[in-house]
């Protein structure tokens, strides 16, 4: 009943979730005693974890949510690229970590495996995120991917997708989230939001693409993603160097000042801006996923709202 009651949590109450990134450690276990020093899980609604983002190196994505889940008892969404596995393997990872209790996904293509930190590695990529939003389909249909029936009852799977924050037309956003819906996603975390008004216009554009169906597919949520900004040189590299995110100048003006003055002055101020914004969000649309880069002393202070 733990997912069924996340995902009923997600669409009908307030929501949230905290992102965790596996580090190039032979361990989980640093992470999982920072949260509990934190205590901060009572205000989570479950975890995501990532799998080698930046096509970098990391401890397993999937056996990262299974010690998540078996230390707190809470859901985990396992992240799952495509760049690093074909059908076969994707499917043998869906049934593994179904016997351990790890019943949702947040489906990804992957960053290009050529700015791996791993010489010569090279992508799979059989398909995008669509397809394993397809094979978890035929997984909650009781056969995998061929149509070949499992013998035994599968416990249902609740996929996550993704989608930019910002976008110069929204209306390509939306023919991106009408995909996403129709292929069954639960759920679409955003990038990092930095604008009230970007996320008015995101939710907006959502809410058109959910009218279009008439069955369970409505019952998909947006959920905002959340990044403190504390640093100036933070909000430049994501303004500059990654697509679908806008950081406001107002923003980097502010930080800008700041860090002519002091260090603390300028994680103060970027504090003070991400602390409003995500008080502003929460009023708005109450389903929020917060991303901190494993600084968990930066989610308590949000979750402390």
């Amino acid at each position: 009943m733990i997912y069924e009651n996340f995902i009923n949590k997600l669409q009908n109450e307030s929501f949230t979730t905290l992102e965790t990134t596996p580090q190039h450690e032979p361990t989980f276990d640093d992470i999982i005693t920072n949260i509990k020093s934190k205590n901060i899980i009572n205000k989570i609604d479950g975890f995501t974890v990532t799998d080698n983002p930046l096509s970098r190196l990391k401890y397993s994505s999937l056996l990262g949510s299974i010690k998540l889940k078996q230390n707190f008892d809470k859901p985990v969404i396992a992240t799952m690229t495509m760049r690093d596995r074909n059908k076969l393997a994707l499917q043998s990872d869906l049934l593994g970590a179904n016997d351990f209790d790890i019943c949702s996904f947040l489906c990804l293509t992957g960053d290009p495996a050529k700015i791996s930190d791993q010489p010569q590695t090279k992508g799979v990529l059989e398909g995008n995120s669509n397809l394993l939003l397809k094979m978890i389909y035929s997984y909650n249909n009781g056969m995998d991917y061929s149509g070949k029936m499992f013998k035994k009852t599968i416990k249902p799977i609740y996929p996550f997708t993704v989608i930019n924050s910002y976008a110069k037309n929204f209306k390509t956003l939306e023919k991106k989230m009408l995909i996403k819906i129709k292929y069954g996603s639960v759920g679409i975390i955003t990038q990092p939001v930095f604008d009230i008004t970007n996320a008015k216009k995101l939710l907006d554009s959502f809410q058109t693409v959910t009218k279009l169906f008439d069955d369970n597919r409505a019952n998909c949520q947006l959920v905002f993603g959340i990044f403190a900004i504390t640093r100036l040189r933070t909000a430049i590299f994501l303004s500059s160097h990654v697509p679908g995110i806008n950081v406001p100048q107002t923003w980097i003006d502010k930080l800008s000042r700041a860090s002519k003055i002091s260090e603390k002055e300028e994680y103060k101020v970027g504090m003070k801006l991400s602390l409003n914004l995500y008080k502003d969000i929460k009023k708005l649309h109450n389903k929020t996923h917060i991303m901190t880069a494993d600084n968990f002393d930066i989610a308590k202070v949000l979750l402390d709202v």
